[in-house]
């Protein structure tokens, strides 16, 4: 039986797409900093996304945590804006 579930957790392992979030580099230049962070999939949309963030694509890597290193998010600014709006209103005087 033991046999049996560690197959069935291999195989399901191995059936299931990675979905994590994760960093683009961005390259010199970037208006965006050193990294651009997206949510999901590293795929055409994220990458689009971090585009229009001004961040020249170098690569993926896995985000940082340091500080001193400047990170955009592939989310769109104006859609955070709304939301931070949003909540100062539903929010009581």
């Amino acid at each position: 039986m033991t046999r049996l579930s560690l197959v069935l957790v291999i195989l399901i392992g191995w059936t299931l797409p990675a979905l994590a979030d994760g960093c683009y580099i961005c390259t010199s230049g970037s208006g965006c900093g050193q990294y651009c962070r997206y949510s999901g999939a590293d795929n055409a949309d994220n990458r689009k996304k971090c585009a229009a963030a001004n961040c020249k694509i170098g690569g993926t890597a896995s985000c940082p945590t340091g500080v001193n290193i400047k990170t955009c998010s592939a989310a769109r600014p104006l859609d955070r804006l709304h939301q931070l709006a949003t909540f100062a209103e539903e929010r009581p005087q």
